[in-house]
Parts: structure tokens; C-alpha cells; sequence
């Protein structure tokens, strides 16, 4: 059984002064130590969910312009082929044409040398063949 003597309120007062001490020198700069380190870790989460937002708000602006980018160049791409189709027809036609027109020169040259050769070869026929009269009648025509 507890005796309520003199020596359980001494203990009684020793332990409340040793609550209000250790209160005063042990868990108040614990407790605000451990606030601080709670505050500093939130505002660390704080600062890295705004660093991560930037992070996914830069990225969507870079796939953006990436997306901008590759639309242009496609459109770009196709301005250039139909350029460079419009400048291969040009060139055939143009080839085509010098081709015709050479050919037609040809053609022309051709024509007239065999118009020529055709003249010559009436010419030498006739005298070739008033030789062959003259040689086969004995006289002259």
C-alpha cells in the first residue's frame, strides 16, 4: 500500500519541476526543431512540385513548337517538291521542244539533201542513160 507521507509531495513537486524544466530546456526546442525541419520539407515539396510544373510546362511549349515545327517543315517540303516538279516539267518541256525543233532541223536537212541528192542523181541518170542510147545506137542524140 502507498504511505501519503511528506516524501510523496516532495516527489510530487521534484517531478513537476522537473516537468516544467525539461519542458523548457528539452521538448520546446525539440518540438521546434522538428516544426522547422517539417516546414523546411514542405516548402522542399513546394518548390519541387513548382520546379516540376515548370518543367512540364516548358516541355509542353518545346513538344508544341517541335509539333509547329514539323508542320512547317512538311509544308515547306511540299512547297518544294511542287517547285521542283513545276521546274522538271519546265525543263522537259523545254528539252522536248529544242528536241522537236532539232529534230525538225534535221528532218529539214535531210530532206533537202535528199531533194538534192534526188536532183543529182536525175541529172547523172539522164546522162547516164544518154550514154546508154548513144553507146547502143552508135550515135549521137
Amino acid at each position: 500500500m502507498i504511505n501519503l507521507d511528506l516524501t510523496f509531495f516532495i516527489q510530487m513537486i521534484n517531478f513537476i519541476v522537473l516537468m516544467v524544466a525539461l519542458n523548457i530546456l528539452l521538448y520546446r526546442p525539440v518540438r521546434k526543431l522538428l516544426a522547422d525541419r517539417a516546414a523546411e520539407i514542405a516548402g522542399g515539396h513546394e518548390k519541387a512540385a513548382a520546379i516540376d510544373q515548370e518543367v512540364q510546362d516548358k516541355m509542353a511549349q518545346y513538344e508544341a513548337r517541335l509539333r509547329d515545327a514539323k508542320v512547317k517543315a512538311t509544308e515547306e517540303r511540299g512547297g518544294l517538291k511542287k517547285e521542283a516538279q513545276a521546274r522538271e516539267a519546265e525543263i522537259l518541256d523545254k528539252a522536248r521542244k529544242e528536241a522537236g525543233e532539232s529534230l525538225a532541223a534535221i528532218k529539214g536537212k535531210v530532206a533537202r539533201e535528199a531533194a538534192d541528192a534526188k536532183d543529182i542523181l536525175k541529172e547523172q541518170a539522164r546522162t547516164l542513160s544518154l550514154e546508154i542510147c548513144e553507146k547502143v545506137l552508135g550515135r549521137r542524140l
